[in-house]
């Protein structure tokens, strides 16, 4: 039978985890985080200094990047990390956010610089800007607690590449981190954060207690949030390419004139349920306690798209537990509390239907197969969601409609490859983000 499709696929780089034990090779298997770890999931405190600068009155604040916390790191000490974003939408100041959610206690982070990327490690020479926290090059931030920085004079394009380098000077004890970036992050020694060229050292594909970038840009700007798991996460997409589907379907919108104000933000965790917390191979705090923080709370969000419910589905046959042996039925009324929630805050929510999965040689179960199929039947015709966008539809073979297309397919049977994440993107009827 097919694995679930929780995101085990392999990363770079031989960090030490918290644990102790290493990833060794250049692409060892995504290490496995305590579950101890996600209790901390549910204390997020205010931003200290959200409010410390005001965009122009002709302007707004709006979310252009995000990478949702998931597991606990590694700890650093007398290192820089240098980090690699795109912007999904432009500005003329930048506002970032550092996330402790997963702290041991307060780590120390500064100095801290962003500056536009060239390649590789590299930035171009000067456009590196000094990053402060209430006036303050390094900030401590508490235990569970998140932290935005001053807004930084820089003028930024929809999709722009920028680094941001941050030095973390004492020991941080397990950073906060976002397990699949799909996207190289540099490691050196020392404070390395005002080098054009970062020093030789290890790399990685995870994120570092950074989780969004901000933009003040025009006011009719609005954001769309993609909330799910490994798929919307990228994972079968190119290293360092920005080919996710949220990556395609920004793509799509700034290409319409209509639509080009719109940011789209990535919420995706590989390995997420919306019912359970992480559980190995599962990970990250399942989407009905991170929706506030993750989606909801976004600057300017206007649309969540929800593509989920698979890993919740496989966890029941792989767990073997009480608590992971959900029924379409419970999955369903777990989204009808997203959808309920959402529009509570005057967002619109659009349902994903779950994409083809499994082959020939690596068969759904007959008790998954049915719970997908029906959680796909409510989600086209159950009428719950603003709209829909029918991703299974997009990618299935017309010769074996249970199964994806090969073109699609990354390798595993159930991650698409660039491919099928474009293919993802343009199911979408953009009418669905016209202003209203």
């Amino acid at each position: 039978m097919t694995n679930g499709d929780c995101g085990s696929r392999t990363r770079r780089g031989s960090l030490r985890r918290p644990n102790g034990t290493g990833r060794g090779s250049m692409r060892s298997t995504i290490w496995l985080r305590a579950a101890s770890g996600l209790l901390c999931a549910l204390a997020w405190a205010a931003p200290a200094f959200a409010d410390s600068g005001a965009p122009a009155a002709n302007e707004r604040w709006i979310g252009a990047w995000s990478a949702s916390p998931s597991s606990p790191g590694p700890s650093f000490e007398k290192q820089s990390l240098r980090q690699i974003v795109r912007a999904s939408i432009g500005g003329s100041q930048v506002r970032l956010r550092f996330s402790n959610l997963y702290g041991e206690g307060p780590v120390t982070i500064g100095p801290v610089r962003v500056a536009k990327h060239a390649q590789a490690s590299a930035v171009e020479p000067g456009s590196a800007r000094a990053v402060t926290f209430g006036g303050k090059a390094s900030i401590a931030v508490g235990k569970g607690e998140s932290i935005l920085s001053d807004p930084v004079a820089m003028s930024v394009s929809a999709f722009e590449r920028l680094a941001v380098s941050l030095y973390v000077p004492v020991r941080s004890g397990a950073s906060t981190v976002h397990d699949l970036a799909i996207q190289t992050a540099y490691i050196a020694p020392g404070d390395a954060t005002a080098a054009d060229v970062f020093p030789a050292g290890e790399t990685d594909t995870s994120r570092f207690f950074l989780t969004d970038v901000e933009v003040a840009t025009e006011p009719g700007a609005r954001a769309v949030v993609a909330v799910g798991d490994s798929i919307t996460d990228g994972v079968g997409s190119t290293l360092d390419a920005n080919r996710r589907w949220p990556d395609a379907l920004a793509a799509r919108l700034r290409a319409d004139p209509k639509f080009a104000s719109i940011a789209v933000l990535n919420a995706g965790i590989a390995g997420n349920r919306i019912l359970n917390d992480a559980a190995a191979p599962y990970l990250g705090p399942k989407i009905l306690s991170r929706f506030d923080r993750d989606a909801l709370d976004k600057p300017g969000v206007r649309w969540v798209v929800l593509l989920s419910g698979s890993n919740d589905i496989s966890a029941a046959e792989r767990l073997k537990t009480p608590e992971a042996n959900v029924s379409a039925e419970q999955i369903i009324e777990g989204m009808q509390t997203l959808i309920a929630r959402a529009h509570a805050k005057g967002v619109k929510i659009v349902g994903a239907t779950l994409v083809p999965k499994g082959s020939p040689d690596e068969p759904l179960t007959p008790t998954a197969k049915a719970k997908r199929q029906a959680l796909n039947d409510w989600i086209r015709n159950g009428g719950a969601f603003d709209a829909v966008v029918d991703f299974e539809s997009a990618l299935r073979d017309p010769a074996h409609p249970e199964y994806m297309l090969p073109a699609y397919d990354s390798g595993d049977h159930v991650h698409p490859n660039d491919a099928g994440y474009k293919t993802m993107a343009a199911a979408f009827d953009l009418n669905l983000f016209a202003a209203e």
